[in-house]
């Protein structure tokens, strides 16, 4: 499995209606993150602060500068250490990784889906809760 190269497709993909935010959150982004909580609109995420309209894409979603003519773009996410858990837990399956057009998985991961959740899941460690089996 590669590391991410931050195509954006995940969140580019799901940044746009297929999240959610706990209350929990929302509550917290009420309080410490008032730029963030404006794009709440009743306990659900991502709406336009002035028209109160459904977002087609996060906005926090930001593209970097590209380096070079022949470089992909890259993306960030400007609010990362205060993003949705539905961010951090993502991706959780190789399954979602293949479907999704993931570009860390290799033709290995494929081959050897086992050993390539093991890996994924030694990655994402630090960001979801673990899973036992």
């Amino acid at each position: 499995m590669k590391d991410c190269n931050q195509c954006g497709k995940c969140c580019i993909k799901y940044g746009g209606g297929d999240l959610s935010a706990t209350k929990e959150e929302i509550a917290l982004w009420e309080i410490f993150n008032p730029d963030i909580f404006d794009y709440v609109k009743n306990n659900e995420i991502w709406f336009d602060p002035k028209t109160q309209e459904k977002l087609e894409r996060c906005p926090f979603l930001e593209i970097s500068p590209i380096a070079s003519n022949n470089s992909a773009p890259k993306y960030t996410c400007s609010i990362y250490l205060d993003r949705p858990e539905d961010c951090r837990h993502y991706p959780s399956l190789v399954s979602e990784m293949i479907r999704d057009e993931c570009e860390m998985i290799e033709a290995i991961d494929i081959s050897k889906p086992r050993q390539a959740q093991l890996a994924l899941d030694s990655i994402m460690k630090g960001s979801r809760p673990s899973i036992t089996a």
